[in-house]
């Protein structure tokens, strides 16, 4: 049965819990009843919005339009092989049900990607990424509906144009499908990827690693540098680790030898976000009805009853900050409404 609604508040259906509204609200629960749905109610001239968890979002005002939120579970096998096996998972499932799911039978490639709050629909959107894993690396196809011609269409992981939290989902075709199943591929031999420098520390004394272990390592450490939304409102990582050429990583260690980098290229080094926060002196403080968390500068945090607009202005704060000491723009990762 499908819902519709006028006039829904959107506070319980985002992880800052930000009190707004939206005017129109409607969630599913298959492909069959989205499609019904957009054939008789035609919505090609009003905003939309794809909301899952609400966990990657800041609403700064009531929204004038409607919030499609999927609601399809489930996991189904489409293909096994000795080495692999291909699981189509339904976009209203959350992501850390079918991480957990894959550990607990020893499927290996999404154990990287533990605890990251969300649903399924928003793993090829955003190209999640934790601990040296992105969604990218397992995703093999995304079904999505197309808005305006309601015809269901597929998308390989090459289609979807997958770069640093990005995705064509994002870019061209944003706002324009509604993801309904994303199928993964991964491995029954896995290999694990633990050379992440907090990883391997977690790890130290484990005899027998395996995708079990490698994944309650990553929730240990989540769960001590990252807020439980259910306890203060955040959304995560607000800000994307900037990349930057290596010329200027090795500029900027003549003033700042600690710096975290990583290479990613040949050329180019993604600079932790985290550490040029922490070192304009903002990690931990209160501004108020905001700030940053104790535990992890990259966190923006909700102490009550906060409007949109005071976690983005703080936002636009920190990145001003930041550019003014290193030069460096740190882009938001969190979607702001």
């Amino acid at each position: 049965m499908d819902k519709l609604f006028e006039n829904y508040c959107l506070k319980k259906h985002n992880t800052f819990g930000i009190d707004v509204n939206t005017k129109y609200y409607y969630e599913f629960s298959s492909t069959e009843e989205i499609v019904f749905f957009l054939r008789e109610n035609p919505v090609s001239n009003i905003k939309k919005l794809i909301l899952g968890a609400g966990s990657n979002i800041v609403f700064t005002k009531d929204f004038d339009g409607i919030v499609i939120r999927p609601r399809d579970r489930g996991v189904q096998i489409v293909e096994e092989t000795k080495e692999t096996i291909l699981l189509k998972v339904g976009a209203g499932e959350v992501w850390d049900n079918f991480v957990n799911y894959c550990c607990k039978r020893n499927y290996g490639g999404a154990e990287n990607l533990s605890l990251i709050p969300g649903m399924v629909g928003a793993t090829p959107v955003q190209n999640i990424g934790a601990y040296g894993v992105e969604a990218k690396d397992i995703i093999e196809e995304v079904e999505a509906v197309n808005i305006d011609t309601q015809e269901i269409e597929k998308f390989n992981n090459e289609d979807c144009k997958f770069e640093y939290r990005n995705s064509i989902f994002k870019k061209e075709l944003k706002g324009k499908y509604i993801v309904t199943y994303v199928t993964y591929k991964l491995s029954k031999t896995p290999i694990l990827n633990i050379n992440y420098g907090k990883v391997k520390d977690e790890l130290k004394n484990c005899i027998n690693i395996d995708v079990n272990s490698v994944r309650e390592a990553i929730i240990n450490i989540r769960n001590r540098k990252l807020p439980d939304p259910e306890k203060i409102g955040n959304a995560g990582s607000f800000f994307k680790n900037p990349i930057i050429d290596n010329n200027r990583t090795q500029e900027l260690k003549i003033d700042f030898s600690d710096i975290v980098s990583y290479k990613v290229s040949e050329t180019k080094d993604k600079i932790a976000a985290g550490w040029l926060i922490e070192q304009c002196g903002l990690k931990g403080k209160n501004f108020g009805k905001v700030g940053t968390y104790k535990d992890q500068a990259l966190v923006i945090v909700n102490y009550g009853d906060a409007t949109g607009n005071d976690i983005f202005n703080l936002a636009k704060d920190i990145q001003q900050t930041v550019y003014d000491k290193f030069g460096i723009i740190i882009d938001m990762e969190v979607n702001i409404v």
